[in-house]
Parts: structure tokens; C-alpha cells; sequence
């Protein structure tokens, strides 16, 4: 076990570049996970952890946690709470970080797209609410989530900590356009969560059929392009006088009625 005392260090560069860089994620294939459940969620979850940081005042709260991990990561060290402070990105830290390999979904998600029940988001770029959408889709059984490539990054440390681990066990990819991707599948029938236009009410829609249920971007809604390629248009009905709902909590509804 090393212990570890200057920011210049490269573990300690390393981590900080991963909290701050999408590009350096996508670049080194890496991620940063924080606090005590998300890195036991990751351990557990079968994640390749390859550097596990902690501080000694963690080390000795957390003892059983502690030793679990630094038998399961590649590489462990311990670091004052300053420098944890340096790299962790939490107002309270709890002593613990990981440094996970970004898990490939592809092929898991190739198994299931011909029969399951999917959301689609198109340019979602609150993490907050990224996180919060993959929490509930996990939550209820999604079969996975479709990612255009211009939303937040899954592996944004916020959406990673938003998710409460989801980004380890569900099944997600991010592709270019959506429509093309619609184009590609025509198994799956397509529907886009409008607000303001002619649609059907999510509550009388039939979701039997192998599907995926597409949201917009916060402030501007579905792209042009995608909601051409929707072969339906819902709503989710509202007898109080807000224009729309909070993209995560939006998602939370059409989810919840496309599975049950």
C-alpha cells in the first residue's frame, strides 16, 4: 500500500483530470467513483477498479469496506484529507474514491434490443438529471438507455454519483443520431414525449410491443430530426398550469407506464 502526499503526483494528476475532462475519460477509458456505497456498489457490481484512494481516518471508519476493496483493486493509497479533497468532488467527502474502468454495454445491450423496453435522450445535459433518469431506469427494469452522443457524459462523476451505482449494472450506448439509430431498428416502435403539440396520453398508450420512449433536451425538447423518426407522439397529461415537467421526473412517469 502506498501512501501518497503531494498533488504532484501522477495518481493524484491522473484523478483530477478524471473528474474534470470528459475527453480525458473517453481518452484513457477511465472513471472516478466517490463515497463509500458507490465504491462497494462498483466492487460488487464486478467493475475493474484500478486504483482505490483513501484516507486514513476513512480507512479506520469504514475498516471492513476498506479491506474488501483494497483486496479487490489493482492499486491502493492512502491520502491526507487534503489531498483527497484535491481529487474527490463532494461537499462532505467520506475518505473513499476509485478509479474504474468505463464498462462496455454494447455487446449486452445487442442481446436485448430486438424484445425489450428502452428510453432514448436526446441531448440531456444536466448531470443531475442524467443521473437521476439512470437511477429510475434501473430502478424499474428498463431494458437500457440510448444516448445521443451529445449528452452529459455518463461518466460525468455527478451523473455517476446521481445514479447510486446504476452505471454499473444497466445497460447503456450513445450513438450519434438517434433517428439513424431508428432507421437501423425498426423492430423497436418509437415514441417522443412531447409538450405543447397533438399527442397521445402516455396513460392510454400500449407498450407492449418492443419499444423506446425518447426525451429531449431540458430547455429545447426533441431535436427536429428525432422526432421525425418517432412513429408516435405522447404526452403526460397535467391538470395544474406547468408548461412541463423536470426532465428526470418526466422520465420517472413515462417509465414507470411503459413498464408496468
Amino acid at each position: 500500500m502506498q501512501v501518497l502526499n503531494s498533488k504532484d503526483n501522477i495518481n493524484i494528476k491522473n484523478a483530477v483530470k478524471l473528474k474534470k475532462s470528459a475527453k480525458y475519460r473517453r481518452e484513457t477509458g477511465l472513471f472516478i467513483a466517490e463515497g463509500v456505497r458507490l465504491c462497494t456498489d462498483a466492487m460488487k457490481s464486478g467493475a475493474q477498479i484500478t486504483m482505490f484512494f483513501a484516507t486514513e481516518d476513512a480507512s479506520l471508519r469504514y475498516a471492513e469496506d476498506f479491506a474488501a476493496l483494497s483486496s479487490y483493486a489493482e492499486k491502493t493509497c492512502l491520502v491526507s484529507k487534503e489531498l483527497f479533497a484535491h481529487i474527490g468532488d463532494t461537499q462532505s467527502p467520506q475518505g473513499f474514491l476509485c478509479v474504474i474502468k468505463t464498462l462496455d454495454k454494447n455487446c449486452q445491450f445487442d442481446t436485448i434490443k430486438d424484445s425489450g423496453k428502452f428510453l432514448a435522450l436526446d441531448n440531456v445535459q444536466d448531470p443531475n438529471n442524467l443521473g437521476a433518469i439512470l437511477r429510475t431506469a434501473e430502478a424499474f427494469g428498463v431494458s437500457g438507455v440510448i444516448l445521443s452522443d451529445d449528452c452529459c457524459d455518463v461518466y460525468n462523476p455527478k451523473v455517476v454519483r446521481g445514479s447510486m451505482g446504476a452505471v454499473f449494472r444497466l445497460s447503456f450506448m450513445s450513438v450519434n443520431r438517434l433517428s439513424c439509430f431508428f432507421e437501423d431498428n425498426p423492430n423497436l416502435n418509437t415514441y417522443a414525449a412531447v409538450v405543447g403539440m397533438e399527442a397521445d396520453s402516455v396513460t392510454q398508450t400500449d407498450f407492449s410491443e418492443p419499444c423506446a420512449v425518447v426525451i429531449g433536451n431540458e430547455g429545447n425538447g426533441i431535436r427536429p430530426q428525432t422526432l421525425s423518426a418517432c412513429r408516435h407522439k405522447i404526452t403526460i397529461p397535467m391538470a395544474g398550469r406547468a408548461e412541463s415537467l423536470n426532465a428526470s421526473v418526466a422520465a420517472a412517469v413515462l417509465i414507470w407506464e411503459m413498464v408496468k
